[in-house]
């Protein structure tokens, strides 16, 4: 029996500092945050753009020479931002959400 790659949707995954940041957050924010992490859980490669809504959430490499490391979602018209990796592995590829911002 061979692995076979696993495709969107991503299953994601929090830090605990960055979900008791989250528990913290109004309702209508954790909403939007909610909203903002289906974007690349769904999408075929969580590192680009290519078919997000890039009206509601935009996404960016944390360091330009490092395209496969850290990225920032940005969301909420910019007010809100969280940092997360894609650990791509054949057996449960997942996003892991590092940190979260809202101002």
């Amino acid at each position: 029996m061979s692995a076979e790659f696993t495709g969107p949707p991503w299953a994601a995954d929090w830090t605990k500092p960055a979900a008791e940041n989250r528990d913290t957050l109004l309702a209508g924010v954790q909403e939007l945050i909610t909203d903002a992490v289906t974007d690349p859980k769904t999408s075929r490669h969580p590192y680009r753009d290519d078919h997000l809504d890039t009206a509601k959430v935009s996404i960016e490499p944390v360091r330009s020479t490092d395209p496969r490391g850290a990225h920032i979602l940005y969301f909420d018209r910019g007010h809100g931002r969280l940092r997360y990796t894609f650990v791509h592995r054949i057996a449960e590829p997942q996003i892991v959400i590092e940190r979260i911002f809202w101002q």
